[in-house]
């Protein structure tokens, strides 16, 4: 019995340690959305860039294909990024916030690429 016992808890242990780190998209996502929203309320085009960038950062980590280390990562000791810490069910609406990070960085006009921010913060505090 207590091989079988033992056997059961090193089973056990195994699953846990192959299971994804869901619990990390949560922080990640909520700097994300702050980042997001600070985009929004930016007063200069280099700001608004600044931060967007971070949200881009926190959503899809180092491995993500937006992802740019020159602004900094403020998620970097948190996970490996939002979407990839985060369920499948739960990826959409934050796909959907990096189409709008990554239009906010495209606009040319500033009160466009503002309203866009503030449209990637609005997804990510559903």
């Amino acid at each position: 019995m207590s091989k079988t016992v033992s056997a059961l808890g090193a089973f056990a242990c195994a699953a846990l340690l192959a299971l994804p780190a869901y619990a990390d998209a949560v922080q990640e996502i909520n700097t994300a959305a702050a980042h997001a929203g600070m985009a929004a309320a930016a007063d200069t085009t280099k700001t608004l860039h600044f931060h967007i960038q971070h949200t881009l950062n926190c959503l899809e980590g180092k491995a993500g294909p937006d992802f740019n280390a020159g602004p900094g990562n403020p998620c970097d000791d948190m996970g490996k990024g939002a979407i990839p810490d985060s369920a499948p069910a739960d990826q959409k609406s934050l796909k959907e916030a990096v189409v709008k990070a990554k239009q906010a960085l495209a606009e040319p006009d500033f009160e466009k690429g503002k309203t866009l921010a503030a449209d990637a913060q609005t997804i990510l505090s559903k």
